[in-house]
């Protein structure tokens, strides 16, 4: 039978968010909000030493406050299993909470306060007497650490290609040079919430996550129950960027949950996030460019220094994104790390690109210069046909397609490339730019779409809206592979009972999701086709990828952009203002074009904040933050802001169904490293460390002098 009369797609049209009305009049409920009978309050104790032991927890005052219910902690708290391997390998133990006496970070999680209010819970948590056995710290993160090693994360620490010292020796030029990126923190706008409790044998989990099927078969395995008795819902999210897995407080609220048999509700303060939710490590990396008279490389030559805690290892891979961008016959990267008694750092928006994209796209333009060779020329001559350590074939490569209209909107080619020559009253102007790159992957997705006997879908599958209008392009492409109107399908998400689905990560889940949506609406129009009506019930055709995703050839693929900006500067009070941007991107099929620009622009944004004012400073006395909080850790604001714009251009994925590659991160890669290039050219001063704050401004410009 026939579902719809034939329309013309919308993928590709501009469509406002499906779920915008109901966000932005309240209606949205978040976890946080959400209404619960006999709902009890849990407030998190953190610890106040950087290393040591608890030497007592004195409970007793604190239970006899008004409204509270109970005290957890170590001596108390229920077992959990942290040996399980997850879906990111074996978690953090931050996660498995109140297991020991052990602290090994300031911010450890030593007590969970429950009472009937929030304001309670709080009182008594600020109120809660912990005393520790301090022990000595070192949180002194430097590039001169002897005691790093390489760690594999996602990809192997050390890649080595060609005879490293002899094509330095027949370069003509080279560029050695040292970079560095601080500590950076999420801050979503949402904080992290969860309500957890037990209704009618399975406990089930109202939460804030990047993926609810990811959350319930960790939460299933850390607490040894049946994963089928495990449910997790999380329909809006207020961002993540990383952030949002399984962390303390949802562990914190079942644990309470399951003592107390009613529901309990744990929300992080956003001090308590800089210790528990995960953080950008910083780095020191060091990069050596060898190139011939005219700019093409001989060598290249990336070092990436982070740090992990002592109880997990994590890698921020910064020295991977050379891999995949520029080809020269000695070709040595590597990932390090340097164990500190510091939290776990976790992935962050374009984890390893982001800060390796600004250390190698600034030793570029520095090539650029000592060359005499345009920047954009530069990576036009330096352009690989081939993955350069893989040998892989490209899956679409529009990078110099980037560069060649992102130069023509610009106005490039009237950049007189002398340093310090343009002015604006006070002010110095500059012009950079840089490349950007970020893989195209897909995840394992399952979804189930119902043919409704009104005429109308419904779509079910585990996707995450962590606030890129997941939502609404999932509508689109339902729509399209259904052949009928968009306002005819409804799409449900943030369910794990809807069946295992990718996470919100990697620039991956719309493509994930999509790609099941897609397999499951061809096998329900075939259902239709054979069928002379639709039952009360409906009709219901479930998919999985994980076949089709195994099956993809082997080919390299990512999503590219140009980023361009200029900026203004002024050497009397250092002040450096963005002017403008563009970025010009060549990142699949474009489902949404009014939410993907929205996505392109916020990672720019994101990258005026990661060059100009994003920092968090550990106290090396103590092991914690000065100024945990948004009043101390600087963001670009609406002022900082300047004219943003991005744009695409055609580049679909042939081997995706739909033809997406991902936006997610993209946008951020390289635009730090244009700024930073633009304020070279502005002042002729390099600025290899970020943020490129005033007071380093005069420094630099003091120096020079």
């Amino acid at each position: 039978m026939s579902t719809a009369t034939p329309l013309k797609g919308v993928v590709g049209t501009a469509r406002t968010r499906i779920d915008g009305r109901a966000k932005v009049t309240g209606a949205a409920r978040y976890a946080g909000e959400i209404p619960f009978a006999e709902l009890a309050h849990g407030w998190l104790v953190l610890s106040t030493v950087a290393r040591g032991r608890i030497s007592a927890v004195d409970t007793a005052p604190v239970l006899a406050m008004p409204g509270v219910l109970a005290v957890l902690h170590h001596g108390n708290a229920p077992r959990v299993d942290a040996g399980y391997v997850g879906l990111l390998g074996t978690p953090d133990p931050t996660l498995a909470v109140f297991q020991h006496d052990r602290v090994p970070f300031m911010g450890w999680p030593v007590a969970l306060v429950v009472a009937e209010t929030s304001e309670q819970a709080r009182e008594a948590a600020e109120s809660l007497v912990v005393t520790y056995e301090q022990e000595p710290h070192d949180v002194d993160f430097s590039g001169g650490r002897t005691d790093a090693h390489g760690l594999d994360g996602h990809m192997p620490a050390v890649v080595e290609k060609g005879d490293l010292e002899a094509q330095l020796a027949a370069s003509a030029v080279v560029v050695d040079a040292e970079y560095s990126t601080p500590e950076e923190h999420h801050n979503p706008m949402e904080p992290h919430a969860a309500t957890a409790r037990w209704e009618g044998g399975r406990l089930e989990l109202v939460d804030s996550n990047q993926g609810s099927t990811w959350v319930a078969n960790e939460l299933a395995k850390l607490f040894s129950l049946d994963p089928e008795s495990v449910r997790v819902r999380s329909e809006h999210v207020g961002g993540g960027f990383g952030s949002k897995g399984l962390r303390a407080h949802q562990v914190a609220a079942v644990m309470a949950a399951t003592a107390l048999r009613r529901p309990v509700r744990v929300v992080l303060t956003r001090r308590q996030m800089f210790s528990l939710a995960g953080y950008r490590s910083p780095t020191a990396q060091r990069v050596r460019l060898g190139a011939d008279p005219d700019g093409r490389l001989r060598v290249l030559e990336h070092d990436c220094l982070s740090l992990t805690s002592t109880v997990h290892d994590f890698v921020e891979p910064g020295a991977g994104v050379g891999r995949t961008m520029y080809d020269a016959e000695a070709h040595h990267t590597a990932n390090r790390v340097v164990r500190l008694d510091v939290p776990t750092p976790t992935w962050m928006r374009a984890p390893g690109e982001a800060p390796g994209s600004f250390a190698l796209e600034s030793a570029l333009d520095e090539l650029a210069e000592r060359t005499g060779t345009d920047p954009v020329e530069l990576r036009v001559r330096n352009e690989p046909e081939v993955g350069p350590v893989s040998g892989l074939p490209f899956g679409g490569r529009q990078l110099i397609t980037c560069f060649r209209e992102g130069a023509r909107r610009f106005g490039w080619a009237d950049r007189d490339p002398r340093p310090g020559l343009r002015r604006d009253g006070r002010w110095l102007l500059g012009t950079g730019t840089a490349a950007a790159s970020f893989p195209a992957m897909a995840m394992p997705s399952t979804a189930a779409i119902t043919a409704e006997a009104d005429g109308t879908f419904t779509v079910r599958i585990t996707a995450a809206d962590i606030g890129t209008g997941a939502l609404t392009a999932l509508t689109l492409i339902a729509a399209d592979a259904l052949e009928t109107a968009p306002g005819r399908v409804r799409v449900r998400i943030g369910d794990s009972d809807f069946g295992p689905g990718s996470i919100a990560g990697g620039s991956s889940g719309t493509r994930s999701w999509a790609w099941a949506i897609t397999i499951a609406a061809a096998g329900l129009r075939e259902r239709l086709a054979l069928a002379t009506a639709v039952p009360p019930e409906g009709i219901t055709v479930r998919s999985d990828t994980t076949e089709a995703i195994g099956a993809l050839a082997q080919r390299e693929r990512h999503a590219y952009g140009a980023q361009f900006a200029e900026v203004a500067v002024d050497t009397g009070t250092g002040e450096v203002r963005v002017r403008r941007m563009l970025g010009i991107f060549a990142a699949g099929r474009i489902v949404n074009p009014l939410t993907a620009r929205n996505q392109l622009v916020g990672g720019m944004t994101w990258g005026i904040s990661m060059a100009l004012h994003e920092e968090a400073v550990r106290d090396r006395a103590s092991g914690g933050h000065y100024g945990a909080d948004l009043a101390s850790y600087h963001v670009a604001a609406h002022a900082d802001v300047p004219a943003i714009e991005a744009d695409w251009v055609d580049d679909p994925d042939p081997d995706d169904p739909v033809g997406i590659k991902g936006i997610g991160e993209v946008g951020i890669v390289g635009a730090a490293a244009a700024i930073a290039n633009a304020v070279w050219h502005a002042t002729g001063v390099r600025h290899r460390r970020l943020p490129i704050r005033p007071d380093r401004v005069l420094l630099a410009g003091a120096a020079r002098a």
